[in-house]
């Protein structure tokens, strides 16, 4: 008899074991899917921005077509990717262009003194930093729930109840060459990485920066 509840006790304990890993599996998955719909709301507040940033340059710079081609052209790419994974492939491209096209206004002084021109850059460079802010978060929630579905033994239940992989919002190496990680939407950072610096002048605005480092987390 004792043998028999010793058994049913052990039994149980395991039941309301799955059961706690199940649901934190759960709430694992909704804080991946919560901090990525955070992440998905200041990109699309940047998209939004930059129409009205091109339309300031392209005043200035009208012969700069290619520039402002490409940058359409990657901004509607990465509007159209769906989900993180697709995301961080099409960040790249458009990030790239964004610079070129800040690469383009460091040549203009009057464009740069535009007040319009100002306050959008503004308004771009602190989006930039609450898209990385969002990224770190969901990043690390990402780690987070990875870490359960490969670890044991809650990758028993992640295996029986089919919960997977997290994607990871990356932006690809060979991008972040060119603008740096974070990127950051300034001059100094921006036209050194797409045009060599050039030498001061006594006359010509000064050219040329230093990208900012590369920051991480972890859960």
């Amino acid at each position: 008899m004792v043998a028999v509840i010793v058994i049913l006790v052990v039994v149980l304990l395991v039941l309301l074991a799955g059961v706690v890993s199940y649901n934190r599996f759960v709430s694992g998955r909704v804080s991946v899917q919560n901090a990525w719909a955070d992440v998905d709301t200041e990109l699309k507040r940047r998209y939004d921005l930059v129409p009205n940033l091109v339309n300031t340059v392209q005043g200035y710079a009208a012969h700069e077509r290619g520039v402002f081609e490409e940058v359409a052209r990657t901004r509607s790419a990465a509007q159209a990717a769906q989900g993180p994974a697709e995301q961080s492939a099409a960040e790249g491209p458009f990030v790239q262009a964004l610079g070129r096209l800040f690469a383009v206004a460091e040549n203009y002084p009057e464009l740069k003194a535009n007040q319009n021109f100002l306050q959008l850059q503004a308004t771009l460079s602190d989006t930039e930093d609450r898209i990385q802010s969002a990224r770190r978060v969901y990043n690390a929630y990402v780690q987070q729930f990875n870490r359960r579905v490969q670890a044991f033994p809650s990758s028993l239940i992640a295996q029986w109840f089919h919960f997977q992989n997290a994607a990871f919002f990356n932006i690809p190496d060979a991008d972040r060459a060119v603008v740096g990680e974070p990127p950051r939407v300034d001059f100094s950072n921006i036209t050194s990485g797409v045009y060599p610096a050039a030498p001061a002048s006594a006359t010509g605005p000064p050219a040329g920066g230093s990208s900012p480092p590369e920051s991480s987390s972890s859960p």
